[in-house]
């Protein structure tokens, strides 16, 4: 992750072929034909398996009415699965030299996080984050071994850069010991000081010296990741909509969830690729804001698969909440993904008010859908193709225009 620097490393061709050990050196910005590798798409769908398991305690908690609880819960586990995912994959951009020691220490932070997958019932369930943690720190440790290598293998103040991020990364590690140490009224605080301690290193880190992270590597590897949490959202959901089907027969209170589900899926797909953001990625400013903002575009779309399980549970009778609650488990998430999307990218590429006040109003329509009963679910579906169509429209539109006065 980058932040305001007042240099950059020059580029350095990646190395040929494959030894043991090689020097991890900075890769080039303008790389040609830069694209993310095998390793890093099965990080990748490592990473979901715990992203599933919050979603599924999310469910869990949710249904038997403690949202409050369990909505904190989920954005503590899920904050560690994105940090940890974040560090990598920017990291990896700017320094993946692919040599043995850096496979094996990647597998490792993949060994991690399914030690914190492994964790996630008991936090939710009995506040015990032991085990998160744990995992968590394989994860992190492995890091700062990596960045100790950038150390190795630099000098001068791209070293002193490596040496920072090494450091935060173990005073930070250090700082999470409360949620294990602490009162349970303590943890929230704790994850607030320590979390904002973690976004904070970067900006340390790079003060002085800027990491060659690769834009359109960047942008592919979050656009490959959103794809698979979505993926895993309609997988989660697809799996609640049988089970309920199979146990309650129960197909005419569950088919409008599964048609207004989908058409947020797709809808969430369409507009979050609409847009070629790598083109934005120039400024480390940029980056900063773009690279940060994409907890929230990740957390909530992974929520809509819980809020619509969340739906199916409560249509079907096993969940103990309102339809008003069971809307909003859909309807919020659906809402703050489409108002994030806006601000991390559409906006960039809108021109003339109407195509800009897209977004913002869908996410507006979407949570007065809320309070549709049984239909919120479909209706947040329909809203959300149409501010899809919308916009193909608008933009279909200005390109004639655009034609007809360059005739």
């Amino acid at each position: 992750m980058t932040s305001s620097s007042t240099s950059e490393p020059a580029a350095t061709p990646r190395p040929a072929g494959r030894g043991v050990l090689r020097k991890m050196t900075a890769r080039g910005r303008d790389e040609a034909h830069r694209v993310a590798s095998p390793l890093e798409l099965f990080f990748d769908l490592c990473f979901v398996v715990a992203i599933a398991q919050a979603g599924i305690q999310l469910v869990h908690a949710v249904t038997e009415g403690h949202a409050g609880e369990g909505i904190l819960n989920y954005a503590m586990v899920f904050f560690a699965i994105w940090w940890a995912w974040m560090n990598f994959t920017w990291f990896a951009s700017a320094y993946d030299n692919d040599d043995a020691l850096y496979r094996v220490v990647t597998l490792v932070q993949i060994g991690g996080v399914l030690v914190l997958a492994a964790g996630v019932s008991r936090a939710f369930e009995d506040h015990d984050f032991v085990v998160v943690w744990l995992g968590y720190a394989i994860m992190r440790f492995a890091m700062i071994a990596q960045w100790l290598r950038v150390a190795r293998s630099t000098e001068g103040a791209e070293r002193t850069m490596a040496l920072r991020y090494a450091g935060g990364v173990l005073l930070c590690q250090i700082g999470w010991l409360g949620l294990v140490l602490l009162p349970e009224s303590g943890r929230p605080w704790v994850f607030l000081v320590v979390a904002i301690a973690e976004l904070c290193v970067p900006v340390f880190a790079e003060k002085d010296f800027t990491t060659s992270w690769h834009p359109h590597h960047i942008s592919e590897r979050y656009g490959l990741f959103t794809i698979i949490v979505l993926g895993e959202t309609i997988a989660a959901a697809t799996v609640a909509v049988k089970s309920a089907v199979d146990e309650h027969d129960a197909l005419g209170e569950l088919l409008p969830i599964a048609a207004g589900g989908l058409l947020i899926v797709f809808s969430a797909w369409w507009i979050y690729f609409v847009v070629p953001i790598h083109g934005h990625l120039r400024s480390n400013a940029q980056a900063f804001l773009w690279g940060y903002g994409h907890y929230l575009i990740f957390a909530s779309a992974a929520a809509i698969g819980a809020g619509l399980e969340v739906a199916v549970e409560q249509a079907v009778g096993k969940a103990h909440i309102s339809t008003l609650a069971a809307s909003a488990a859909v309807t919020l998430p659906t809402a703050l993904y489409f108002l994030t999307v806006w601000v991390l990218h559409s906006r960039h590429f809108k021109v003339g008010i109407a195509q800009q006040l897209v977004l913002p109003t869908t996410a507006l329509l979407v949570i007065l859908c809320t309070f549709l009963g049984d239909w919120a679910v479909l209706a947040a579906g329909i809203v959300s193709a149409l501010a899809v169509a919308v916009g193909v429209t608008l933009t279909a539109r200005m390109v004639v225009r655009e034609g007809a006065g360059s005739a």
